[in-house]
């Protein structure tokens, strides 16, 4: 059973950044495909990026991508997702979310992708 942690989210203002990291243990993390994923009052949890098990290959929603990133440390069984230039509709839950097959050769971009869910971590962008 994989368990995952995000942390790093918080109260930032429009055009600031962050950076959300997800801390994964009870697997070999190395071997799993991961997502951002988050979720807005009222909206339906929406797709943000993807990597491969190695990080060679990363996907993010085409309205992010110039200002987020993923990425990851297997050696810190830990990935990221670097945010910048915040806009105040980017206040969402943030999830973070693992495939359970070992080494996938396809990124998943829909929720139904994923097998392990961490809790989240709140993001807030106003001034």
């Amino acid at each position: 059973q994989v368990q995952l942690v995000e942390s790093g989210g918080g109260l930032v203002q429009p055009g600031g950044s962050l950076r959300l990291s997800c801390a994964a243990s009870g697997g070999t993390f190395s071997n799993y495909n991961m997502g951002w994923f988050r979720q807005a009052p009222g909206k339906e949890r929406e797709f943000v990026a993807a990597i491969s098990w190695g990080g060679g290959s990363t996907y993010a929603t085409d309205p992010l991508k110039g200002r987020f990133s993923i990425s990851r440390d297997n050696a810190k069984n830990t990935m990221y997702l670097q945010m910048n230039n915040l806009k105040p509709e980017d206040t969402a839950v943030y999830y973070c979310a693992a495939q359970s097959t070992t080494r996938p050769t396809t990124l998943r971009t829909t929720a139904r992708g994923y097998d392990y869910w961490g809790q989240g971590t709140q993001v807030t962008v106003s001034s």
